[in-house]
């Protein structure tokens, strides 16, 4: 893939450039300007940008100049409201600026094949909010799908559903914190779900 680096601080793009060099051709831009110019002439698969050089405006001015480039977000201090802010305008990625190497080149991959990376707050938000917008009641057609989970691993959906991580569904339900990953692994497989965001959001959206 070809990927341009952008950030202000030599550092950060250099480990950046350590972890994803190899499989990837990398750009490094160290300011707006740059990334405008690199961006001007030559078409991106993925921008990984530093939050500390970009804000809404530059990523949108982005994407109308390379639509069809992904741009990935990492912040020193993330935030799921800083997160929301920016996937709304259309960001397709975001985290931390100090993402763990597997975690940096996982996410990469991902959003370089199509799909959306969030660090862990930011998909716990959206889990909430989506909680939030639903109603108590549920479609016969996801009724039917439910239907095939037993009564704990519906329970462990439905905290699920609610925001509640591994750990507060374990106490809630006085299992172990194993036992939860073990469900959840049995709700994907019969749901045909991959996730954790997305089981929450199937079970959020089947909410009339």
């Amino acid at each position: 893939m070809l990927i341009l680096l952008g950030s202000s601080v030599s550092s950060v793009v250099s480990r950046w450039k350590s972890l994803l060099s190899g499989d990837n051709r990398l750009d490094a831009a160290y300011s707006v300007d740059e990334i405008d110019k690199f961006t001007t002439s030559r078409k991106y698969d993925i921008h990984l940008l530093h939050r500390q050089l970009v804000d809404l405006d530059c990523c949108s001015a982005i994407r109308k100049m390379d639509p069809d480039s992904r741009i990935f977000l990492l912040s020193d201090h993330p935030s799921p409201e800083e997160g929301l802010a920016f996937l709304k305008s259309g960001v397709v990625g975001y985290g931390n600026t100090f993402i763990s190497p597997d975690r940096l080149r996982e996410a990469v991959k991902i959003i370089g094949s199509g799909g959306v990376w969030l660090g862990q707050k930011v998909i716990q938000q959206l889990i909430i909010d989506s909680s939030k917008k639903a109603s108590e009641s549920i479609s016969s057609d996801h009724e039917q799908r439910l239907g095939l989970l037993t009564r704990m691993e519906s329970r462990v959906a439905m905290l699920v559903a609610n925001g509640k991580t591994n750990l507060e569904i374990a106490s809630e339900l006085e299992i172990a914190e194993r036992t939860v990953k073990a469900h959840l692994t049995a709700i994907y497989e019969k749901l045909h779900i991959a996730n954790r965001l997305s089981l929450a959001l199937f079970i959020n959206q089947s909410r009339a």
